[in-house]
C-alpha cells in the first residue's frame, strides 16, 4: 500500500516539474502535447528541456538514496552516504579532471567512477584501522577529512583553468540547469545496473547490520559482498555527480525519513527509499527553479536541509 502510494506521488510530482516554470502548463496543455496538437514552443520547452531535466533529477535522486542507505549498512553506521564519506567529492575530483583533459560524457564518468571508488576504499582503510575503538565514528571523520582536502584539491583545479572551468562551479553546487539527452542515455544503463544489483541482495543488507560474524554465519563471503556494494555504489554516485554535480545529504535524509515507517528491512526499505528520493529530488529541483529570479544551485537547498537533519541524527544517536 506504501509503495503504491509512492508510486502515485511519483506520478503527480512527474506531472506537476513539467508543468511548472517561467511558462507554465496545465495538465490540458499536456495532454494536448501527447496528442500532437501543442505548438512548436510548447513542444520545445516540455520536451527538449523540462523532461530530460525531471528525468535527470530522478535518476539522480535514485543513485544517491540507494547508495546511502546500501552504505549505512555496510559501514553500520546511520551517518553514512557518499557525500559525508567523501565520495562524492571524489566522483566531482574524477570529473573535474575530465572537463581540464577535454573528455567526453564516457570519459568524464569514467574518470568519475575509478575517483570514487578509489575514495571508497580509502576511507573504508583509514576507519578499520586497529588503532581505532570505534570504527564506525573513524570511518565518518576519514570521509569528512578526505571530503575536504578533495574540496580543496577542485578548488585548486577550478582556479588554475578558470577560462576552461568558469561554468563548472554552479554545475559543482549541484544542478540539473543544462539536461542533455545523451547523458540520460549515457546513465540509465548504469543506473539499472547499480540498482539491480541493491535490489537484489537487500537481503544480505540486513545481515551486514548484525556484524561481519553473523552475516557469514549465513553463507555471505563477507569480503567479496563487501567490495561489491563499494563499486555499485560507486558507480552509482559517479553517475550522479558525472551529470549533476555534487548534491549532498540526499542519502540521509531520504532514508531516515523511509525507517520511520518501514523500519530496517531493507527488502522494503530500499525499494521505498527509491520511490521517494523519486519524488524527493524534482520537487527540490522545482523550488531551485521558481524561487528566484534566476536559479538556486539544488545543492545549496539539500545542505540546507541536510545539515540540521544530520545534526539531529547525531544528537538522536549520540555519535
Amino acid at each position: 500500500m506504501r509503495i503504491l502510494l509512492l508510486i502515485i506521488l511519483n506520478a503527480l510530482v512527474f506531472l506537476l516539474s513539467l508543468s511548472v516554470g517561467s511558462s507554465s502548463y496545465g495538465f490540458e496543455e499536456l495532454w494536448k502535447l501527447i496528442m500532437g496538437e501543442a505548438d512548436e514552443t510548447a513542444r520545445t520547452i516540455v520536451v527538449d528541456y523540462r523532461l530530460p531535466r525531471v528525468l535527470l533529477a530522478m535518476m539522480v535522486g535514485a543513485s544517491l538514496s540507494a547508495s546511502g542507505c546500501s552504505l549505512q549498512a555496510l559501514f553500520r553506521n546511520p551517518l553514512a552516504e557518499p557525500y559525508v564519506l567523501g565520495i562524492a567529492s571524489g566522483a566531482s575530483f574524477g570529473a573535474i579532471t575530465s572537463i581540464v583533459l577535454g573528455l567526453n560524457i564516457t570519459g568524464r564518468l569514467l574518470l568519475a567512477f575509478l575517483s570514487a571508488i578509489l575514495t571508497a576504499y580509502l576511507v573504508f582503510f583509514i576507519g578499520n584501522t586497529r588503532k581505532f575503538r570505534d570504527q564506525s565514528y573513524a570511518i565518518l571523520l576519514a570521509g569528512i577529512a578526505i571530503a575536504s582536502f578533495l574540496s580543496g584539491i577542485n578548488s585548486l583545479l577550478i582556479y588554475l583553468h578558470s577560462q576552461s572551468l568558469h561554468q563548472v562551479i554552479f554545475w559543482l553546487m549541484g544542478s540539473f540547469s543544462n539536461p542533455q539527452w545523451e547523458e540520460i542515455y549515457f546513465y540509465i544503463p548504469l543506473l539499472i545496473i547499480g540498482l539491480s544489483f541493491l535490489l537484489a541482495t537487500s537481503w544480505n543488507l540486513n545481515a551486514l547490520l548484525l556484524g561481519d560474524e553473523h552475516t557469514r554465519a549465513v553463507g555471505i563471503n563477507v569480503e567479496r559482498y563487501r567490495a561489491e556494494l563499494i563499486i555499485f555504489t560507486s558507480l552509482l554516485t559517479a553517475s550522479a555527480v558525472a551529470v549533476s554535480g555534487v548534491i549532498g545529504f540526499v542519502g540521509i535524509i531520504i532514508p531516515h525519513t523511509v525507517r520511520i515507517t518501514m523500519g530496517e528491512e531493507h527488502r522494503k526499505l530500499l525499494p521505498a527509499t527509491i520511490l521517494l528520493a523519486t519524488a524527493f529530488m524534482p520537487v527540490v529541483d522545482i523550488i531551485a527553479r521558481v524561487s528566484t529570479t534566476g536559479e538556486i544551485p539544488v545543492g545549496a537547498i539539500t545542505a540546507m536541509l541536510g545539515g540540521p537533519f544530520f545534526l539531529y541524527l547525531l544528537v538522536r544517536k549520540g555519535l
